[in-house]
């Protein structure tokens, strides 16, 4: 297998442009400024770019550590651009999404499907469970950013959700760091070695570009919401 061939499967090919027309829809009855969409469109461009081009390939088939970009991209980044893209309007009549069963439901599917047993299994039946892997990834980072978008809770609330996020989630990627041996038998038992990396190194970095990927979105989030608590209480003051 040619480990830079583009990936042409149904994830990106039928999941992707359906999202893409409902949103189109739904701005016609819900009209969003033009940073929303650019917002939405860039999550559906990432979702492409993990779907469809080699990152898919090679993560699949060679490298864990491009696999867990795929992930990271899954579950935070395009769930957190797509939530930004609805319109509040829009978000108003939709249910509720109740901030600690969300986060509790996110940081669950994230650290089940690290499990080594089932991560392998997973990797193994790419057709069935790992589209399910991926689906629950996406659902439950939508979940996870909805109360932070369209919440109604002050911004202390959320600086202190998204600091537990971060803070929850963050030893995954620092324990596949630190771990002295290689856990997930699939890469192990890749044929190829792709890049020259042990499958023991390709898991530090795996877990180190993990961890680095998921302070960058959390801190950056986090900082924003401490700064507007900050202007409030002054406000207030």
């Amino acid at each position: 297998m040619d480990p830079y061939a583009w990936s042409w499967n149904p994830e990106a090919l039928l999941v992707i442009p359906v999202l893409s027309v409902a949103y189109v829809l739904a701005a016609r009855a819900f009209p969003a400024p033009r940073w929303r969409v650019v917002c939405f469109a860039a999550a559906m461009i990432l979702l492409l770019a993990v779907t469809v081009t080699p990152v898919e390939t090679i993560g699949l088939n060679y490298l864990l550590t491009l696999h867990l970009v795929q992930n990271v991209v899954l579950a935070e980044w395009a769930p957190a651009l797509a939530v930004l893209g609805i319109p509040p309007a829009l978000a108003a009549v939709l249910p509720r999404v109740p901030a600690v069963p969300a986060l509790l439901l996110w940081l669950v599917n994230y650290a089940v499907w690290h499990l080594p047993w089932l991560y392998d299994t997973a990797l193994r039946n790419p057709h069935t469970l790992l589209h399910l892997e991926h689906a629950l990834y996406f659902a439950t980072g939508v979940l996870l950013w909805w109360p932070v978008v369209h919440g109604a809770r002050p911004p202390g609330f959320k600086a202190g959700y998204l600091f537990a996020a971060f803070a929850a989630a963050s030893p995954i990627g620092l324990l596949l760091a630190l771990i002295p041996d290689a856990i997930y038998d699939f890469y192990v038992d890749a044929p190829d070695r792709l890049w020259g990396l042990s499958a023991l190194a390709d898991q530090q970095i795996a877990g180190v570009t993990m961890a680095l990927e998921q302070a960058t979105v959390f801190f950056a989030a986090f900082a924003l919401y401490v700064a507007r608590f900050f202007r409030e209480q002054d406000a207030l003051g």
